[in-house]
């Protein structure tokens, strides 16, 4: 046990999961895995182990925005051994070719700050993904036959934006879209070799204003949990 994840050792997987809502997370579990117990609840922050065509996966809340991810992930790699670690969420197209629906996988996460942001100090680094992940992923997403999209993207530490300047210097340099924490993520697997990837479904458009309902986000986000799963054991 940590201050914040519950898990017994042993109870968490090498592989794991991390949508930012909780309720995703029992969502996806229920949908995805077989014989899926609920392995922490500290918080409301809800996690489950169960397996997936025989291999043992995790599926664990982060919260939102990259504080709140860097203490679960934190500790999932330090205390409990995590060695894959894929985001699963939504996120924001800032392109007119990324669609409602479609998959973004990020190759790389721009951003204003990190929680690590201290340690570099002048060093502006740049987190990216796993290629071996993402390679995997794209596979997966092309053969589904789905909106597809590799790139860029940008982890915001506010939701309610106040930049639209900053929005359209992203747009001009070919960010695909925006969420909140995945250059986090990538920070902490790289410091501690770890591999991880963000694997995204676009639920809001930045400059069609379009959004997805509430209750077409779940079932929407089944592509994208897939997509993930079989990256991860490729």
């Amino acid at each position: 046990m940590t201050f914040h994840i519950g898990a017994k050792p042993g109870e968490i997987a090498e592989t794991v999961l991390l949508p930012g809502d909780p309720y995703r997370a029992r969502w996806a579990a229920q949908t995805f895995l077989k014989d899926a117990v609920l392995v922490n609840e500290v918080r409301g922050m809800l996690a489950y182990t169960g397996t997936w065509k025989g291999q043992r996966v995790t599926i664990h809340g982060t919260g939102m925005g990259m504080p709140s991810l860097s203490i679960y992930v934190n500790e999932l790699i330090r205390d409990y051994g995590a060695q894959t670690l894929i985001r699963i969420g939504s996120a924001g197209a800032m392109q007119p070719q990324v669609k409602l629906r479609d998959v973004v996988l990020g190759m790389s996460a721009c951003t204003a700050g990190t929680p690590s942001r201290t340690i570099f100090k002048e060093l502006h680094y740049a987190p990216t993904a796993d290629f071996g992940l993402l390679k995997a992923a794209w596979e997966a997403g092309q053969a589904k036959g789905i909106g597809l999209h590799a790139g860029q993207i940008f982890s915001s530490d506010t939701f309610y934006d106040e930049r639209p300047d900053l929005n359209e210097q992203m747009q001009r340099h070919g960010v695909l879209a925006v969420e909140m924490e995945a250059a986090e993520l990538y920070t902490l697997a790289a410091r501690y070799q770890r591999r991880a990837l963000a694997v995204l479904t676009i639920s809001d458009h930045l400059l069609t204003h379009e959004a997805l309902p509430a209750d077409q986000r779940e079932t929407s986000f089944a592509d994208m949990v897939d997509i993930a799963l079989t990256a991860a054991f490729a």
